[in-house]
């Protein structure tokens, strides 16, 4: 059981455990893999990616897996100037997650979090449970509610 797991028991909300092989989909990335492995439509399956806004302060962005996420929409939506990808030491640190892996859930410190608004076309999306090679499927309110994220548009 991960982190996010655990979060969602104790919330008590539904959700869906999926368990794939993290070596199905070859050198694709690592989400589109996911959706490929477990035969879903790339519009319900989200990365997590984390992001470091000038100032130095980290924060969450869940962006479908074959999306690419707009840097300066997050900047802005975040009352920044600007935003960079996290290198992969501090976005591991900082979740408590290896990279490839990284749930929006039961991170080790608390982040603001940025949900992409196609996600609310959606009953049911997928997110790394926390760990390569499981998924979390849940509604959009569900990880929301869990996570407390803005909804907002967040890719190119």
């Amino acid at each position: 059981m991960t982190p996010a797991v655990k979060v969602l028991d104790e919330l008590g909300v539904p959700y869906q455990l999926l368990e794939y092989d993290q070596n199905a989909g070859g050198e694709r990335d690592i989400g589109l893999a996911a959706a490929l492995a477990l035969a879903l439509p790339e519009t319900q399956v989200f990365k997590t990616l984390i992001a470091e806004l000038a100032g130095g302060e980290l924060v969450v962005a869940i962006i479908p897996v074959a999306a690419k996420l707009h840097l300066k929409k997050l900047a802005r939506t975040c009352g920044a100037k600007s935003a960079t990808l996290a290198d992969t030491p501090a976005a591991e640190r900082a979740t408590g997650y290896l990279t490839g892996g990284i749930s929006p859930l039961g991170q080790k410190r608390r982040h603001r979090t940025f949900l992409a608004e196609q996600a609310s076309r959606q009953d049911r999306i997928y997110v790394s449970a926390g760990r390569r090679g499981l998924e979390l499927g849940l509604s959009p309110d569900v990880l929301i509610e869990a996570t407390n994220a803005h909804v907002c548009a967040l890719v190119v």
